[in-house]
Parts: C-alpha cells; structure tokens; sequence
C-alpha cells in the first residue's frame, strides 16, 4: 500500500505538532543525543535553526504531522559544501516509510542545492533501524565515537558518523 503522507517545507502553524514528534523522541533517549529534558523553547531554537540555506520540513498524514527534519551545512568555511540533516518520526508512524521518505527528501534538497556530500555526526549505534536505513541510501559509517551516548539504562553506546558523497 503505498504511504498517505506527504513531506513538505515546515510552516510555523505546524510547531505544536512538530513540538510533540521532538518530545516524544528526545524523552525517550534511545534514538537521539539531545538531553531529555529538553524545554519547548530550547527544542524550538535548536530545530529551527538551521542557519543560512538550512530548510525544515515535516511528514504529513492528513492533517497530523508524524515526522520531521532539519537539515542544513555540516560546517561554515571551509566545510560548507558538506550538508546534514536530522531526522524524528512518531512511535506510531515509524517503520511506514516516513524516515525513508524525509531522507530521501534531504539528499534531493542537498543535491539541488550544490552539496558535494552529506554527513551524520552522532547517529546512536543502537539505532539500528535508523542506520540500515541510511547505510540502504548510500550512507557508510567512516567512525565510531565510542560510549559516547548514554542510554536511559546508564549503557554507553557509541555514536555513529555516516556519510555519503552526493
């Protein structure tokens, strides 16, 4: 069955909901390094900042908003034509193609607009649907930052670097 959403550029009315993807995924602390407990103003000046060029967007089923991106230059300067994105989707709409879809979308995005390459700089290693998902998309994991997250159960696990020439 083919998916009901749709992936567009974030307007401000969508905040509420977008807030409720991010509280979901940084509360739980399994799938993203960011603290647990993040405010909304911290969440909203972190997401939407994306700095020159960045774009946000988000996964629409109906009126219901169920995933989210952000994406944007890796670096300034001299690291400039590297993009990297960022990626939530609800509990409840994960595995019906939502992060594949909003991937996919990036790189289109990081093409278009004159990437060489795009790189993810802390992908939690036991994340591994989100990792089989990028590596499925080109991505490779060129290093490993060793214990570098803590899981809600005090388990460090490493963060993942991935990238992929565009």
């Amino acid at each position: 069955m083919a998916p009901t959403f749709i992936v567009r550029d974030y307007d401000d009315a969508d905040w509420p909901q977008v807030w409720s993807v991010v509280e979901e995924v940084v509360r739980a602390g399994d799938t993203f390094p960011f603290p647990t407990d993040l405010t909304e103003q911290e969440a909203r000046g972190i997401w939407l900042e994306n700095g020159p060029g960045g774009r946000v967007t988000v996964a629409v089923d109906g009126g219901r908003v169920v995933g989210t991106a952000k994406m944007g230059r890796n670096r300034p300067g001299p690291g400039s034509h590297v993009a990297t994105a960022s990626y939530m989707v609800s509990a409840q709409a994960r595995g019906e193609g939502v992060g594949r879809a909003l991937v996919v979308d990036s790189l289109d995005w990081a093409r278009a607009s004159g990437y060489a390459a795009m790189q993810f700089n802390a992908v939690v290693a036991t994340n591994t649907g989100a990792v089989r998902l990028y590596e499925s998309l080109g991505f490779t994991v060129v290093g490993t930052v060793p214990r570098a997250h803590e899981l809600p159960s005090g388990e460090r696990v490493g963060l993942r670097i991935m990238h992929v020439d565009l």
